[in-house]
């Protein structure tokens, strides 16, 4: 009987901890998630675990990856300094975030807060921060297909949404070009 209620408590204290990081409202507020399951419920990474995303959500979604694309370049050029192409593609996010404050401001949504600096991760060098580049636009790229696949973008309501969604999606190509051209001298 002792072995078994030693089990049963066990189980009682696990159990609220995988709730937790599957995003039980409840346990995240009261314990904070790890690194790794938090910044799965953010950006990209967010958008690519929410199957039926509504227009707010993919809204959101995508000022968070701008959010966090920005931090990573800011935190790229402070350890390496001026580095092409981050220090073109810094201030193209910084005019995406504005592009998607505008459209929250049009449908009398409030912005998100910035908190892309809270989810950066430094690499060591720059071979490996044009590497992150590369990865990060291929997931927003990703991201934006997928928004405008959507039924939402259909609706004649969302035309300004959907063309935002294209034009943020064709300057991400653009950027990874552009990383990927800067990292092909590394190979």
């Amino acid at each position: 009987m002792k072995k078994m209620m030693c089990a049963l408590v066990l189980v009682c204290g696990f159990f609220p901890a995988i709730l937790g990081a599957q995003g039980n409202q409840e346990a995240s507020v009261a314990e904070p998630l790890p690194a790794t399951v938090s910044e799965a419920h953010w950006g990209a990474a967010a958008a690519k675990l929410d199957a039926n995303p509504q227009l707010e959500d993919m809204l959101r979604y995508a000022i968070e990856d701008e959010y966090l694309a920005h931090a990573e370049y800011v935190a790229i050029l402070a350890k390496f300094g001026t580095q092409r192409p981050f220090s073109n593609i810094v201030e193209a996010e910084v005019q995406h975030i504005a592009s998607l404050s505008n459209t929250y401001a049009a449908h009398g949504l409030v912005v998100p807060e910035d908190k892309g600096a809270d989810y950066v991760k430094i690499p060591k060098t720059i071979k490996e921060a044009l590497e992150t580049g590369v990865q990060a636009e291929i997931d927003n790229i990703a991201m934006y297909d997928a928004f405008l696949k959507d039924k939402l973008m259909t609706q004649s309501a969302n035309a300004d949404i959907r063309a935002l969604f294209v034009s943020l999606r064709d300057a991400s190509k653009n950027h990874l070009g552009a990383f990927q051209n800067a990292l092909a001298r590394y190979k």
